[in-house]
């Protein structure tokens, strides 16, 4: 396997729908818009680009809602999950960053629709940071138990 063969996948966070694609994604960016920031129930929504192609849902298929009369975005229905974007004439769908198995490994290089940006954005690595296990009493933390589905491919 090349690099640009590199298998990739993610999926939802109940685990309904997986999937996986080869290659690298195309422009991963930021979108502002306030139909990303309404469609991801966020201020902004992680995006990048993949091939038709070189893109398999290996478990379930996203649901669609056509969010305008030239795209539509994929979630799943069972767990709510944001999952594609998708100009519908073109050749790609652009992919949740956020629902790959390793998030970190994509850096964005654009922002997009950023006449919706948050007017303090710039800002935000400046907030106090406080990692769940010390920010959490330990009482509370003891009794969570994760439900989500875990960030790799799995019989079920």
């Amino acid at each position: 396997m090349t690099g640009t063969d590199q298998l990739t996948t993610g999926g939802c966070q109940c685990g309904a729908v997986r999937y996986a694609f080869t290659g690298k994604t195309i422009n991963p960016s930021l979108c502002h818009c306030r139909m990303c920031q309404k469609a991801f129930g966020s201020y902004f929504a992680p995006l990048g680009g993949v091939k038709n192609e070189n893109l398999t849902w290996t478990r379930g298929k996203p649901a669609i809602f056509q969010s305008s009369p030239v795209a539509e975005r994929g979630f799943c229905a069972a767990c709510g999950t944001p999952l594609t974007f998708r100009y519908i004439a073109d050749s790609d769908t652009n992919i949740a960053l956020g629902s790959l198995d390793h998030p970190q490994n994509e850096i964005p290089v654009n922002a997009y629709g950023t006449e919706s940006e948050m007017p303090w954005f710039d800002w935000l690595a400046t907030l106090p940071a406080h990692a769940t296990e010390t920010s959490t009493a330990p009482d509370r933390l003891a009794a969570i138990t994760s439900f989500q589905h875990p960030d790799h491919d799995t019989d079920r």
